[in-house]
């Protein structure tokens, strides 16, 4: 998930979504040989983990409803312990595979909170109506978000995501009001 901090503006949240369903880690390899795994957490929230059970796992050629047995954190990654995942061979099955939830899983969003897939093909204007194109991207600096605009020629302008530069988000309408501060055109 991504929120915005209330002085900077809407908040997004971190999660992708494909086929119906939100992609909140990819599993990157055994950790150990218990069967252990190393998740890359894709969610704002990697506690989450915590309060799912079973979760959805998909790649390339399976797809398959594991219960996490134990969960822990090791710098930024989530390691997990599922059931019957007894081994690292077991545990190498699982390389690459994504963890997914339902849309009903996901977490409740406050004001002015948006997931990054909802912001995602936006029709971006400014406050004095020009249209500057679809919201294509949005790039996680640390320090604020960028959203990145592609216009119909294909070229790109980035708008930081601050409160000075984001006026608005209709959902209804799929449209954000931006203002542009100078220089970044």
């Amino acid at each position: 998930m991504y929120r915005y901090k209330d002085s900077a503006g809407p908040v997004a949240l971190n999660s992708h979504r494909r086929d119906g369903l939100f992609t909140i880690g990819k599993i990157l390899k055994p950790h150990g040989i218990r069967g252990d795994v190393r998740v890359l957490p894709m969610t704002d929230d990697p506690r989450r983990f915590e309060l799912l059970n079973p979760v959805k796992i998909f790649d390339k050629s399976l797809s398959q409803l594991l219960t996490i047995e134990k969960v822990w954190y090791h710098k930024q990654f989530v390691m997990l312990k599922f059931i019957g995942i007894n081994d690292m061979t077991a545990a190498e099955t699982l390389r690459g595979a994504e963890i997914k939830i339902d849309d009903s899983e996901a977490l409740p969003l406050g004001k002015d909170e948006y997931y990054i897939r909802d912001l995602l093909g936006l029709c971006v204007v400014t406050d004095s109506d020009e249209t500057l194109g679809e919201l294509s991207d949005v790039l996680q600096t640390g320090a604020n978000d960028v959203y990145v605009v592609k216009n119909k020629d294909g070229d790109e302008i980035l708008i930081p995501a601050i409160a000075q530069c984001v006026l608005g988000v209709d959902m209804k309408t799929r449209a954000m009001t931006v203002h542009l501060l100078e220089g970044l055109r």
